[in-house]
């Protein structure tokens, strides 16, 4: 069995990339009843990353059915267990009382196109400046959904990245990329650094052109529905619901 934090091969332009679970891990057991192993479902994505490696151009169909109840269950399990409970008022204590029945079912409303993502709670907290920044809180079913889809889009995406890229990638956080600009400047000769930050930069983000971004290497378009979901289900604040950013056109 490999474990959920092996490094992964990458390709010459990309260096080692570590997933990593940073969350308390629990003692529920995975489902073994008609799910596959966790040596297959690894394996299924190592296939998706050779692939992805070896040809840059390749559009990945069929993708789906790696959502298993079993990769279901690694999202669970990797969640924070004392996070806040979002709009359907659901915690992840609550949650896994029936751990396996939820995940099947989940697992078949996925695979029959009855998924339907749920807003997400807007909350606020302050800064150091004293201004607020959004929180969200999203609920334990679709945090689900969108880790198991997330690790299967790693697979792809990763192969195209550079070395030198660290955002918001698995093992590469602010800390990494702090870490490669000391040593960068300690063993070089740097004239100057460029320290910029660009405000508010996923509120204005193009619905459309994310999924068309995608689509050029993902064409399964029930794995592209569910990201679409994701990201027009909205907020809901003050009990008012609202949508963010702009309609992308629907997946069909």
């Amino acid at each position: 069995m490999k474990p959920a934090n092996k490094v992964m091969k990458q390709n010459n332009t990309a260096e080692p990339v570590e997933r990593r679970i940073s969350t308390e891990r629990n003692s529920y057991t995975p489902p073994e009843a008609e799910t596959q192993s966790l040596a297959e479902t690894e394996e299924g994505l190592a296939r998706i990353r050779a692939a992805a490696r070896k040809d840059g151009t390749l559009r990945f169909n069929n993708l789906l059915h790696h959502i298993t109840v079993e990769r279901l269950w690694q999202a669970y399990d990797g969640l924070k267990k004392r996070a806040a409970a979002g709009v359907d008022g659901v915690t992840w204590h609550q949650y896994g009382e029936n751990l396996l029945p939820n995940l099947t079912e989940l697992h078949k409303r996925i695979q029959m196109d009855r998924y339907r993502a749920q807003p997400v709670k807007r909350g606020w907290i302050g800064k150091g400046d004293g201004s607020k920044r959004p929180l969200g809180i999203t609920c334990v079913e679709d945090k689900i959904v969108q880790q198991a889809v997330v690790w299967i889009l790693e697979q792809i995406v990763e192969q195209d990245f550079l070395g030198f890229s660290y955002g918001s990638r698995p093992g590469r956080g602010q800390h990494h990329a702090l870490d490669a600009v000391y040593m960068a400047i300690s063993v070089k000769k740097v004239s100057y650094v460029l320290d910029a930050d660009i405000k508010g930069y996923y509120d204005p983000i193009d619905q459309l052109w994310l999924m068309r971004l995608l689509e050029h290497r993902i064409a399964d378009r029930r794995i592209l529905k569910l990201i679409e979901q994701t990201v027009q289900a909205g907020i809901v604040e003050d009990g008012c619901w609202r949508r963010l950013a702009s309609r992308s056109r629907g997946v069909r």
